[in-house]
């Protein structure tokens, strides 16, 4: 549709086209609904003529995948005024056979400014007795050319007036002589129609845009110029570039000169790029003229540059001019990369060249369209490397502002009277000099030449005007450009031969891979294709020491087979849902074929499946079948689904023709898995021990327990070996949490526990290239990350400069500076994120050294019985102690006299402060304080809790857990941070530790590694990277070499029997099995030498119920709530009231995680919108589910709501559930069932 459209037109085209990735058209039912909105701001009214106008269009899509559509305007009354002034067009394609919906959007403008003037080109200064020049275009409302048409020129200050016709491009070169001109500035006005000045509330008016530029006077005591002609459009890289330079020169300045050297230079990215100079002859009397220079564009001057040339006279005074120059974006390093075949066949081989500069590193990625299509703003591109370039265009003043002018003598301006004539001097205070020329190049000049205009002192009579000041700026209407869609080749694809195929291949991701180039500046890839029919889109970027960045053009690669499957599925479903399984065969032969189809059976009855009678259709060029089959899946897990379609020999006529079949390629098989989960919500039950082997073998009972309302078939269990401390962690450091990363701190966990890993692997000489390489993989990813979340003061917050809603945070800077400073030893960090970070902390710290809290507390349960100030301060003087800052440092010295004061007034206090004197106590053993250390310990030795072979600390006043079931639910949060501070604070003696103090941390040790989670975290980023930093520090001061192999062995009362044996080589290797038996008992001996760290971890699923007291009210609702209407089947809201119920005042940080019933999808734009809510932070969407972060809830009751479609029918549909919990105390968490409008009219009926 075009982007604009006039009011007075009558008509206009819609078109829509749907293809598929592989260029192919789509063959479906297209409807265009095409509305002019009721603009409601604007008026009040309401009735009739205050709703949307739209009409509705529907047609089946043509052999191209095409709808062309011609709307009569009348309907949506062009010219009223009270509507928006843009039509919108929603278009969706519904595919034949498989029904599934594409949906696509337009807008064009209504404009009732029926021509434009632009200028293209003009100078911004004149100078006299050289012409003005510059070019304007006339357009009309769709900003195309309109040629043959007279345009009036006209200038304010004389009575200047000309008239020229447009060329067939509608352009119009002006050139105006200035030997007359006297004002300071004048504007050039453009005319091509006179407008109406009637104004009407109601309807529009047509109107005629003129072009308006104002135009400076450049002052020179000689009237002596250069001028640089000016150059049109964008200059290419690699190009010799030629210059034209006009003169004129005063002949008495010039004297007896014989030539006159010209300089130039080019200015780009805050640095002088390219010089040069040109000779000019001066022949007797030749002081009028043009000469040309010329340069070479390189990509050193990209993407925008000044040209400044200037000449310096005898007499001293200096003439210049500049221009700026637009370059195409480019770099040093030239990359290209391509396909030695463009077309391929799915699972055939292939080679990828890339050239670059010799001994480049290239990063290589291919991805489906698919993928670019959904998010295109993603893309690398020329523009948005250049975009991230702090000096992207010419500043007007060089680098440290201005300097400081001249004092010159000013020059009292006093009016002549002669013959009583009275003669006033010319003003000259508008003028610009030569020094603002070398200014809007942005360049500071030293020189004791002349290049400042004179300074008038004048002396005004009563009623003397000021100095006119013009302005250079006119409104033109512009248009509004609607999306742009691509549109595929359209290339008549040869019959290819194909053999058969088995594809199971289907990423979305091909290739993503370092290579580097040899001597000769190139490497080639064998590749094998993917299976996926579709056109992959390949680039590459490289990085070379000596030319530097370089990206080369996106690429294309099309796999296609003339004859082949698609299978049409839920991403997954709840076992129990049954869903219609489509398989589409597509033609693309040049003739008919008859073809057979078969879904394989599933022997293990992992599905039901409805077998439909045999069919042997013919399917002709260019067209598509679809096959559909009733299945219900009965198995947990993956059940894969594969369907062949083959091209059969056959007599019995397609239509009046005898199919035919490829000689090769007859026959295509697909597999693909579909999920299929259990119902209700799953549960996590985790057992973890420290056992060392003795000669004899130590041994431990496991009993496996799930409870009596289990979901059938849902438990499942594996146990784990490990030999090492961290090795849990080392093997899942970028899934350490089982939660969501979509925050500041929490991104840290997938950032900081990197470098204690690296740190004790390093230490304990276990570090291999591999782990390293992968370390710091996530290390330099996690930096990056941690940059988003950065405020221009230098601080940090949870979720960033969310619009100017959020303060820097106290606990998180400290946090993100201490991370940063230590990461320096693995990755590059600049040094400027440290400093700013803590000089914004330093502005924090009061005169009693104590710091002021900024944001919220990351965890509110750790507020103690005084002040947070204290829990805060400790916080941040072991972030400055870590870094590490000395202790002679102002702001640690004044922090330590801060906890040295407070420890004075709460050291008789016991149990309501135990985490501020964990704190305080690892505080003072990183400050080398030993005495106040032990003194700390000893108080919290008071407050621990011992159990058997293990000591903790909990919080004060903690009601013990009611244990529902047979396993002892994981600590919270908080008590494994203060814990594991505990231990660091054992761990932190000088020289060494102690035995005694080794001994305490064993146990402390033990009871740590029973809460981790099975991946090796926690539950939440506090803990887990305290946690971890704890371990790694016990790890290695108690790290030694086996002296034999540890031998473990797990066995059941059945059959079971699984041997393990750990090692020196193997012992941060996961070994793993899983336990066939649920419930079961099992038993578990471990001998030879050395300790383990054994793992049971059970997961099962159970029914949602209705809790007691729970800490969140949670109502969740959709609508509509009946199943009304089409729509209701296929579109509907999630409407959610929430607010906090728990004992404290507000919740730490929340999360809402919304499953999606099967079958349907979010709208992303209805998600993304709640982002303008004030308390929602930031939302996601994670393949089938939606999260909400909250910062914060109170009792106050907060509603939102989103909307979903379906994207593929499932039917007998179960429950989905909305879980609302608490980041930092997980066991703060409600849960709520919701279904889809239709699920839950049917479910009431049958009830």
């Amino acid at each position: 549709m075009p982007k604009t459209i006039g009011f007075l037109e009558e008509e206009f085209t819609v078109s829509v086209c749907a293809l598929y990735t592989y260029g192919k058209p789509v063959s479906g039912l297209v409807t265009i609904n095409v509305c002019r909105k009721y603009s409601q701001q604007r008026y009040a009214c309401h009735g009739r003529h205050s709703q949307n106008t739209c009409e509705e269009f529907s047609q089946q899509a043509d052999s191209e995948g095409c709808f062309t559509q011609l709307v009569k305007t009348k309907v949506f009354q062009l010219r009223q005024k009270g509507y928006d002034m843009s039509i919108q067009v929603e278009a969706k394609v519904k595919e034949d056979g498989t029904e599934l919906e594409l949906t696509g959007h337009g807008s064009c403008e209504i404009t009732n400014t029926l021509s434009k003037l632009k200028f293209t080109k003009a100078d911004t200064h004149y100078r006299h007795g050289l012409p003005f020049l510059g070019q304007v275009i006339l357009v009309d409302e769709k900003d195309q050319p309109i040629p043959n048409k007279t345009v009036v020129i006209r200038v304010d200050v004389t009575a200047y007036r000309s008239s020229l016709t447009t060329n067939e491009h509608g352009l119009v070169n002006i050139s105006i002589d200035t030997t007359n001109f006297t004002s300071s500035l004048f504007t050039v006005t453009v005319t091509y129609k006179e407008n109406n000045l009637c104004f009407d509330n109601w309807w529009l008016e047509e109107f005629h845009a003129q072009a308006q530029h104002t135009v400076k006077h450049i002052f020179s005591p000689s009237k002596s110029y250069v001028y640089l002609e000016l150059v049109g459009g964008t200059m290419t890289c690699g190009q010799i570039q030629d210059i034209r330079a006009h003169y004129i020169l005063n002949g008495q300045i010039l004297k007896d000169e014989k030539e006159l050297t010209f300089y130039y230079l080019i200015k780009a990215r805050g640095s002088i790029s390219q010089s040069g100079s040109h000779v000019l002859s001066i022949e007797q009397g030749d002081t009028k003229g043009v000469f040309s220079f010329s340069f070479r564009v390189d990509s050193d001057i990209v993407p925008v540059a000044r040209l400044l040339v200037y000449a310096i006279l005898p007499s001293g005074e200096i003439v210049a001019d500049t221009k700026k120059l637009e370059i195409e974006n480019c770099f040093a390093n030239k990359v290209n990369l391509s396909f030695s075949e463009a077309q391929s066949l799915p699972a055939s081989h292939n080679n990828l060249e890339v050239t670059a500069t010799p001994h480049s590193l290239c990063a290589l990625r291919a991805v489906d369209q698919s993928v670019l299509l959904m998010k295109p703003e993603a893309e690398l591109s020329p523009q948005s490397v250049y975009d991230l370039l702090p000096v992207k265009s010419v500043p007007s003043v060089g680098y440290g502002g201005p300097l400081t002018k001249d004092d010159e003598q000013c020059i009292i301006a006093e009016d002549i009277i002669h013959n009583g004539i009275v003669y006033t001097p010319k003003q000259i205070l508008d003028d610009e000099d030569v020094y603002s020329i070398f200014e809007s190049a942005g360049l500071n000049i030293f020189t004791n030449s002349k290049v400042h205009k004179h300074c008038q002192l004048l002396l005004p009579r009563p009623g003397m005007p000021m100095a006119y000041s013009g302005s250079n700026v006119f409104p033109l209407a512009r248009g509004i450009a609607g999306p742009v869609y691509p549109m595929f080749p359209r290339e008549n694809l040869p019959a290819v031969e194909v053999k058969e195929t088995v594809r199971k291949y289907f990423p979305e991701t091909w290739i993503w891979d370092l290579v580097p180039l040899d001597s000769s500046g190139r490497n080639e890839l064998a590749v094998n294709v993917p299976d996926t029919i579709t056109e992959w889109k390949a680039s590459a970027l490289c990085l070379s020491g000596s030319t530097g960045l370089g990206l080369s053009p996106v690429i294309s690669l099309q796999v296609f087979q003339p004859f082949f499957l698609e299978l049409t599925l839920p991403y997954s479903v709840v076992r129990g849902e049954a869903f219609t399984l489509k398989a589409t065969v597509f033609n693309y032969l040049s003739h008919c074929i008859r073809v057979s189809w078969q879904l394989e059976a599933f022997p293990d009855k992992s599905a039901d499946l409805v077998k439909k009678n045999e069919e042997t259709p013919c399917v002709c060029a260019n067209r598509q079948k679809t096959m559909s089959w009733a299945v219900t899946p009965k198995s947990l897990g993956k059940v894969n689904f594969t369907a062949t379609v083959e091209a059969l020999q056959s007599q019995e006529l397609c239509g009046n023709k005898v199919p035919r079949v490829p000689a090769l390629g007859q026959k295509d098989t697909v597999i693909k898995p579909l999920l299929v989960e259990p119902e209700g919500i799953e549960k996590e039950e985790t057992f973890n021990t420290l056992l060392c082997a003795s000669e004899t073998g130590v041994s431990e009972k496991l009993s496996l327990k799930v409870p009596s309302d289990v979901v059938e078939g849902s438990a499942r269990a594996t146990y784990s070996v490990l030999g090492d401390i961290l090795g849990s962690a080392v093997q899942n450091l970028h899934n350490l949490l089982q939660m969501p990363y979509g925050c500041g701190e929490q991104n840290m966990v997938l950032f900081v526990p990197n470098i204690y890993v690296l740190n004790y692997l390093n230490e304990t000489r276990q570090l291999t290239e591999t782990i390293k390489s992968k370390a710091i993989s996530y290390l330099i990813s996690g930096y990056q990350r941690q940059l988003n979340y950065k405020h221009s003061d230098g601080s940090y917050s949870t979720f960033g400069d969310h619009n100017g809603r959020s303060q820097g945070n106290t606990w998180l800077t400290a946090f993100v500076l201490k991370s940063f400073a230590q990461a320096r030893s693995h990755i590059f960090v600049e040094m400027s994120h440290i400093t700013s970070a803590l000089t914004w902390l330093a502005q924090r710290q009061k005169e009693n050294g104590c710091f002021q809290r900024s944001g919220s507390l990351l965890n509110n349960a750790i507020r103690g019985g005084v002040d947070d100030e204290l829990t805060l301060s400790a916080y941040i003087t072991i972030s400055l102690l870590e870094m590490p800052l000395p202790v002679t440092h102002p702001v640690v010295r004044n922090a330590l006299f801060c906890l040295e004061n407070a420890w004075g007034s709460i050291s008789e206090a016991q149990g309501s402060l135990v985490y501020s004197k964990a704190l305080l106590a690892y505080a003072f053993a990183l400050a080398g304080k030993q005495a106040k250390r032990s003194e700390l310990l000893e108080s919290l030795d008071k407050d621990a809790v011992k159990e058997e072979d293990s000591i903790h600390w909990q919080r004060p006043g903690k009601v013990e857990d009611v244990t529902t079931f047979c396993y002892q639910p994981r600590a919270p949060s908080v008590e494994v941070e203060m814990t594991s501070y505990l231990l660091l604070a054992y761990l932190t003696a000088w020289p060494a530790p102690s035995s005694e103090d080794l001994s305490v941390a064993s146990r402390i040790v033990k009871w740590i590694i029973k809460q981790q989670n099975p991946n090796g975290g926690f539950s939440s980023t506090q803990d887990t990277v305290v946690a971890l930093q704890a371990l790694s520090k016990y790890g290695a001061a108690t790290f030694s070499k086996r002296e034999k192999a540890t031998v473990v062995t797990v066995k059941s009362s059945e059959k079971f029997f699984e041997e393990f044996q750990v090692h020196d080589a193997n012992r941060l290797l996961l070994q793993e099995v899983g336990l066939p038996e649920i419930p079961g008992e099992y038993s578990t001996t471990v001998s030879g030498s050395g300790c383990v760290y054994l793992q049971t971890s059970l997961r099962y699923n159970i029914l949602p119920k209705k809790e007691g007291k729970v800490p969140f009210t949670l109502k969740v609702d959709t609508l509509p709530k009946n199943c009304d209407g089409v729509h209701a089947h296929r579109k509907f809201q999630i409407h959610i009231n929430i607010s906090y119920t728990g004992e404290r005042p507000s919740s730490n940080m929340v999360i809402v995680d919304v499953k999606m019933v099967s079958g349907f999808i979010p709208t992303k734009s209805s998600v993304r919108k709640l982002q303008e809510k004030p308390q929602i932070q930031r939302t996601e969407v994670s393949t089938n589910h939606v999260l909400i972060y909250f910062e914060e809830l109170t009792n106050q009751t907060l509603s939102f709501s989103f909307s979903v479609e379906q994207d593929i029918q499932v039917d007998n549909l179960k429950p989905a559930t909305v879980k609302a919990y608490d980041y930092y105390e997980t066991e703060e968490f409600t849960i709520e069932e919701y279904r889809d409008p239709c699920s839950a009219e049917s479910e009431h009926r049958t009830a």
